[in-house]
């Protein structure tokens, strides 16, 4: 099993990628601490972990709290005797699910976004450190930023600035406690289970649908992808058991594209072709409304 005996502390661990992710760790032979601020759902996945065979516990916590962050590490170290792994990835979008202008944004708003993507982090991934470090122990941090962090999506500003932090609280990290044996890496999931977060802010100008932009559209050219179905959290978590495994274990400092199905390799340019007009690449050829946004 490739994660035989890791004690592993994930937090947000209650739904979405975190509940899949602590299941196929225990599934791998780790022992599980889920954790999640809404009541009763961190508990509900560790008891699905034990009732199929696993070790795991559940702390309710916020990631918001000092304190709960630290309950969250005594708890681990209490239930299985040591923190092997921490996993910071709990994490909030916009309010609404984005769509929202940062001219028309307020302060809480922002306030409350780094406070749980980046503050939440940096409390988890503290008290994890303090512990291995004050017991002569290697270990992981691990952190969820996100596809944001490298190119922004349209109506998502605030997301995707405490993304970008994240990632370089990574590198920070990583560059204090390797001397320590402890590896600090971030991966960055990308999303299409529900939402397609690449719809290009030119779709407006173009008149095209949803449907149209959508990367997993085999007719759209100007977004093209390799695979011809959107990730799921299977695709993610298994990219997180690889870094939270011993296969990755000289990794530390970078964050990776996990499961993109090719989302990165393609040009962020808009050709005169992929918008179904001629093959003439001119200057004529591009809609003057467009060639405004190419030109800014």
């Amino acid at each position: 099993m490739r994660l035989q005996d890791k004690v592993i502390a994930i937090t947000g661990s209650g739904s979405g990628l975190g509940r899949e992710a602590a299941l196929l760790f225990a599934s791998e032979g780790a022992r599980i601490v889920t954790s999640d601020v809404v009541p009763g759902r961190a508990q509900a996945v560790a008891q699905a972990i034990v009732d199929a065979g696993g070790e795991a516990t559940s702390v309710e916590a916020d990631v918001r709290e000092e304190a709960d962050m630290k309950t969250l590490v005594d708890t681990t170290v209490a239930t299985f005797g040591r923190i092997d792994v921490m996993w910071g990835n709990a994490g909030i979008p916009e309010p609404g699910f984005g769509m929202q202008p940062l001219n028309e944004s307020n302060l809480s708003d922002w306030n409350y976004i780094f406070a749980v993507n980046v503050t939440g982090l940096y409390l988890a991934w503290k008290h994890a450190a303090k512990w291995m470090i004050d017991s002569g122990r290697t270990g992981t941090l691990l952190a969820t930023t996100s596809a944001a962090a490298f190119t922004a999506y349209p109506g998502f500003p605030m997301y995707t600035a405490s993304k970008a932090a994240a990632n370089g609280l990574v590198r920070a990290a990583s560059l204090e406690f390797g001397k320590h044996g402890i590896r600090a890496i971030g991966f960055a999931p990308t999303h299409g289970m529900s939402v397609n977060f690449a719809l290009p802010p030119d779709a407006e100008v173009l008149g095209k649908s949803y449907e149209q932009m959508s990367p997993w559209n085999p007719d759209n050219r100007a977004m093209p992808l390799r695979l011809d179905r959107p990730p799921t959290l299977r695709d993610n978590a298994n990219v997180a058991l690889f870094l939270a495994s011993d296969e990755s274990a000289y990794m530390s400092g970078q964050t990776l594209h996990s499961a993109d199905g090719g989302q990165f390799a393609r040009t962020s340019i808009i050709f005169p072709t992929d918008l179904g007009q001629s093959d003439d690449i001119t200057a004529g050829a591009i809609p003057d409304e467009l060639r405004k946004n190419i030109d800014r």
